[in-house]
């Protein structure tokens, strides 16, 4: 239990008196109000951690009092739990909707109504560690700044490189395989955020980017964020593998289950028990292996090729791809239920002609790198040298630019890497456009495809929800959150056909 200040205001004392009582008993501190004016004041003087509002009070009701708390900054991230008499759903609605987290309808038991204030002190209590860490990141993030600014071209010298060599490990996170996430841009930072919020999680994730935008980095670092951390992540690439090989590779075979098969083998599923399997190029999954990948993300089980034995899968999945997976499904190339199983947490990587603010921390970060490599001690890039790698579109993204610093340090002669040969040429092909339409738009038009396909029937047999692998109530809820509504009938064309 989280132990905390809870403020209960409510105009009648026996209600008062009940509540005080649970509470305490529970190790909370208690303080009360009978009428609303009164708890502002008192809120504003001292802010408690939760909030216990009743509804219907004289002068000034609880919708009132929670309208002036969202209104006030020193008070408006407390949350506020509802009290009613009524079960209706209007005022629950209009309790939401004013800012309230929760509401509970008397008579109440007390056992519920501790379970929802633990609920929601620990919410804001990971609320108020997220805000810190990102007030602490913010500042670190202002001091680096501030340190590269103080620097001149003329103080090139050990003290500056030291600075550097600080200023990457600010924006740099590792993982236990080595492995560098450089995140200084806006679009790698939030990268990074997306990382933390679902590592701890055991969802899986599709990581989406184009070619040597670093998908594997990041599934790595997702794992080694884990509660499977300690256990193996397993690499499997799907393009990688010839068509006939794969099932066999991630499912296991038995031995004699086809020509040369002659021992049992176990698969990457098998291994990757309790830890992570990571499904590189999961696009290129041929359409008569998806449904079998299917059935372990949706029952998590699988069978040996040729085996008579159901196998369990603990494994946490992570997929990647370069593909337009939503192209695939239209040219009916991808099973759409599949693709919703495996977009639970879509993580898309920036390429990095997006990310500017990161090419030359990653440029240093190569050069040191392939220096100590190589013996040479390079400890600058000259700004011109400097100048072209940031001028260039880098269609090869991070991969191509690790490439071309390795090439560049090969060549260097001197203590500094200087323009020339080694650097990119420009390109004679124009880049992609980048895309325009987001993920929530993406997800909306399938829904609606399903929906339509299936005469907008939502559950059941033959219903969207089945098509999409789906709950019935979860596509419910993502149909409200996306304003899907089931379009009205044409009245002008039922008129015609009575008429």
């Amino acid at each position: 239990m989280i132990a905390g200040t809870i403020f209960v205001i409510d105009d009648n004392p026996d209600n008062l008196s009940l509540l005080a009582s649970i509470l305490r008993e529970r190790g909370y501190q208690i303080r009360m109000a009978t009428t609303g004016r009164w708890a502002l004041e008192a809120i504003r003087k001292s802010p408690p951690d939760l909030i216990m509002l009743d509804i219907s009070m004289p002068e000034m009701d609880g919708y009132a009092v929670c309208r002036e708390l969202k209104a006030g900054s020193d008070t408006r991230d407390i949350p506020v739990i509802f009290i009613s008499a009524l079960d209706d759903v209007l005022d629950k609605v209009k309790a939401f909707r004013t800012g309230g987290v929760d509401y509970v309808t008397k008579p109440f038991q007390p056992e519920e109504v501790l379970a929802r204030i633990e609920n929601q002190l620990k919410i804001r209590s990971l609320q108020r560690d997220l805000e810190r860490q990102n007030a602490e990141l913010q500042k670190r993030n202002e001091e680096l700044v501030a340190a590269y600014r103080a620097i001149t071209e003329h103080q090139r010298t050990e003290q500056r490189l030291e600075l550097e060599n600080v200023g990457l490990k600010e924006v740099i996170q590792s993982d236990s395989s080595g492995d560098e996430i450089v995140a200084a841009s806006p679009a790698m930072k939030k990268v990074l955020q997306n990382i933390q919020q679902v590592a701890s999680t055991d969802s899986t994730v599709l990581i989406i980017g184009e070619t040597g935008t670093g998908k594997e980095v990041i599934a790595r670092a997702i794992h080694s964020q884990s509660s499977r951390k300690n256990k193996v992540m397993v690499k499997v690439n799907c393009a990688g593998l010839p068509a006939g090989l794969i099932e066999s590779e991630l499912f296991g075979h038995e031995k004699g289950s086809f020509t040369g098969a002659l021992a049992r083998k176990v698969g990457r599923f098998e291994l990757a028990n309790r830890g992570t399997i990571f499904l590189d190029e999961i696009g290129d999954l041929p359409l008569e292996l998806q449904a079998k990948l299917l059935r372990v993300l949706q029952e998590g089980e699988f069978d040996r090729v040729g085996g008579t034995q159901t196998l369990k899968a603990d494994v946490r999945v992570i997929a990647a791809t370069n593909r337009d997976l939503e192209k695939a499904i239209r040219e009916e190339k991808y099973r759409m239920d599949l693709y919703f199983r495996l977009n639970v947490f879509p993580l898309e990587l920036p390429p990095l002609r997006e990310r500017r603010g990161d090419i030359e921390l990653l440029a240093r970060r190569f050069t040191l790198k392939f220096a100590q490599k190589l013996g040479k001690r390079i400890e600058e890039i000259s700004p011109k040298a400097m100048e072209a790698l940031l001028a260039y579109p880098w269609p090869g993204n991070v991969r191509e630019l690790e490439n071309i610093i390795e090439r560049g340090v090969i060549l260097c002669q001197g203590s500094q890497l200087e323009a020339g040969e080694w650097l990119p040429k420009p390109l004679a092909f124009s880049l992609p456009s980048s895309r325009i339409t987001t993920l929530e738009e993406r997800e909306r038009e399938h829904i609606l495809k399903a929906l339509e396909h299936t005469g907008w029937k939502v559950s059941g047999n033959g219903g969207a929800a089945v098509l999409l692998g789906l709950k019935p109530t979860t596509l419910e809820a993502r149909m409200k959150k996306l304003g899907i509504r089931r379009p009205a009938p044409d009245r002008s064309s039922a008129g015609e056909s009575a008429s």
